[in-house]
């Protein structure tokens, strides 16, 4: 599984104003209908495997749409002009941002997923099961689906029957409200409910979720014992998302990605998950994990195929890239999660981490390949890359609520252009004609479609690992087996600190891949311990072997305890492979 991710509202927008704070007028949006055949097709032959298209569910904003019948949003309670695609507005509906008709907006959408499922892309959408939007309001549930909340006892801080916590009686005070999302009337919610981090009274502040309130499920988060659980009778929240789950599979959904999975009980993803795969048994769920204690938890418990590897392998690899851990530090997080790292998603961007590129986390997106190289080639592994990250976009605007902050926003009507390059790619590497026209009108017509030489080659080299990981018989299924226990001493110019080397092994080829994070070309000896070649049952010998990066030749020499001698180029890799037979 290789994941692209792109974050739907901006890849593809032809307006090119970017007006810091701009309305839906102003800025533009992208739409479902622009991700035809023919962008799909692309995104396909870079060897892609699924697109994850963030942000389609109807969420919160301060566009109004309620000509359509869908009710305002206050200012105060929305964060951007945009909003947060992370404050559900109606789990039953499409952001109305995304159509070229608002009133076939759902329609729109299940175009799209069968454009995706005929060039041979799967899809995956967000689920949001710990919160929603603080003004949440279906108008397109199916008929006889009660709306979340609808039959709450809003006289009880906590309900097993109730779908929302509430404080009270006590009025939500939104002193967290920025000045530029004053309104002509104060919002009002009374009784305030609890917000979505955790935050159980009426005093949210701006680095809260103020935006959202939390999701009942059946946990006391505020009883005297702590946090006791109340799930028989099963709770009515329980009932309402495993119907939402239903709703979107039948629409063709392939994956879920599962927003801050960790926040929502685990026995309810062993309830939900289960009856969601005896009606769809391919379905597959991606959480949002952040806690390692809780990982094979929702694995082998919950149900999950896959987690976030965050707080692990990406936080490791994002300070070796930066200097500030040593390479040899990989070595102690795959171990950590050895019995489950099939599990693990590995990633080096998505939209809540900062881009590669951008001055917050190395400032050249050439700096990180090395650390892609490792997490594409260590194992088999789903591995996602968010839109941008192949040509190095650098979030170096400040668009309105995010700021400058080497984020993508999520929460503005906005138009990166790096994104609008990929957006115009063709197949065959070319603009193509219909993304002119669409584009003649603004700022990015002409050349400014065409991507410079720097970022050809970086997107070239982004292609050239993912379709590897497909056609390389020991990337696809062959063993695994780290070098750095036996290169930790200097030997060779071997340095564990900057040089990370391992093996890959199926019945019919050996690789060695070396990644050198340094800024300078580096000359070393690999040692090989007599261990990996009993192990993996390695040939001794001179062999003539092809880098596969760069598709050179190269003769190496590799003996048990021995060293093998290769150059890597400055904030590089290479991938040695020799075929062989047992």
């Amino acid at each position: 599984m290789t994941i692209y991710q792109i974050f739907t509202r901006l890849y593809g927008n032809a307006c090119s104003n970017n007006i810091k704070d701009g309305t839906l007028a102003q800025n533009g949006c992208a739409k479902l209908n622009g991700f035809s055949e023919a962008v799909l097709h692309r995104i396909k032959s870079d060897g892609y495997t699924h697109v994850w298209f963030t942000g389609v569910i109807e969420h919160a904003t301060q566009t109004d749409y309620s000509q359509y019948g869908i009710e305002r949003n206050h200012p105060a309670i929305v964060k951007g002009r945009a909003g947060s695609p992370y404050a559900i507005k109606d789990y039953y509906d499409i952001d109305p941002d995304l159509a070229v008709d608002v009133k076939k907006r759902m329609s729109e959408f299940e175009q799209l997923v069968k454009r995706t499922h005929k060039v041979g892309l799967k899809l995956i959408v967000d689920f949001v099961p710990n919160h929603v939007c603080r003004q949440y309001h279906s108008d397109a549930a199916p008929k006889g689906v009660e709306d979340l909340g609808a039959g709450d006892d809003t006289g009880m801080h906590f309900s097993p029957a109730n779908n929302f916590y509430y404080c009270w009686g006590e009025p939500l005070h939104t002193d967290f409200a920025l000045r530029r999302d004053a309104a002509e009337y104060p919002y009002i919610e009374q009784p305030a409910k609890a917000t979505g981090n955790d935050h159980f009274d009426a005093w949210p502040s701006a680095n809260d979720w103020y935006e959202t309130v939390k999701l009942n499920y059946g946990v006391d988060y505020c009883d005297a014992g702590g946090r006791s659980m109340h799930f028989d009778p099963i709770p009515s929240t329980w009932t309402k998302m495993l119907d939402i789950l239903l709703f979107w599979c039948a629409k063709g959904v392939d994956a879920f990605r599962c927003d801050m999975a960790e926040m929502v009980p685990v026995e309810f993803w062993e309830w939900a998950i289960g009856r969601v795969r005896q009606a769809y048994p391919s379905i597959v769920f991606i959480a949002e994990v952040y806690n390692p204690a809780l990982y094979r938890d929702y694995i082998c418990r919950g149900g999950f195929d896959y987690l976030y590897d965050k707080v692990g392998l990406y936080d490791t690899l994002r300070a070796v890239v930066r200097g500030e851990a040593p390479a040899s530090a990989i070595t102690g997080q795959w171990q950590c999660v050895d019995d489950i790292r099939k599990h693990m998603l590995y990633f080096l961007e998505n939209h809540d981490e900062q881009r590669i590129a951008s001055p917050f986390f190395c400032g050249d997106a050439r700096k990180a390949m090395p650390a892609f190289v490792a997490e594409a080639f260590m194992s088999n592994n789903p591995l996602m890359v968010y839109a941008g990250q192949e040509i190095g976009e650098r979030a170096d605007d400040a668009e309105g609520f995010s700021g400058r902050d080497g984020r993508t926003t999520i929460f503005d009507y906005w138009s990166p252009q790096k994104l609008q390059k990929l957006f115009a790619l063709g197949a065959d590497g070319k603009v193509r004609k219909n993304a002119q026209t669409a584009f003649a009108q603004t700022a990015y017509a002409g050349n400014g479609l065409v991507m410079t030489a720097e970022e050809r080659e970086l997107y070239a080299t982004y292609r050239r690992i993912i379709s590897l990981r497909e056609s390389e018989s020991a990337l696809v299924a062959g063993q695994f087996y780290d070098l750095m226990y036996v290169n930790h001493d200097y030997a060779q110019k071997f340095d564990s600190k900057r040089h990370y080397a391992f093996l890959r092994r199926s019945e019919d080829q050996l690789l060695l891949v070396v990644c050198n994070f340094s800024d300078k070309a580096s000359e070393m000896g690999v040692r090989i311990p007599t261990h990996a070649f009993e192990y993996l049952r390695i040939p001794e010998g001179s062999f003539r072997a092809a880098e596969l990066l760069s598709g050179e030749k190269f003769a190496l020499a590799m003996h048990p305890d021995g060293f093998t001698q290769v150059q890597v180029p400055a904030h590089g890799a290479v991938c040695y492979s020799i075929q062989c037979q047992d």
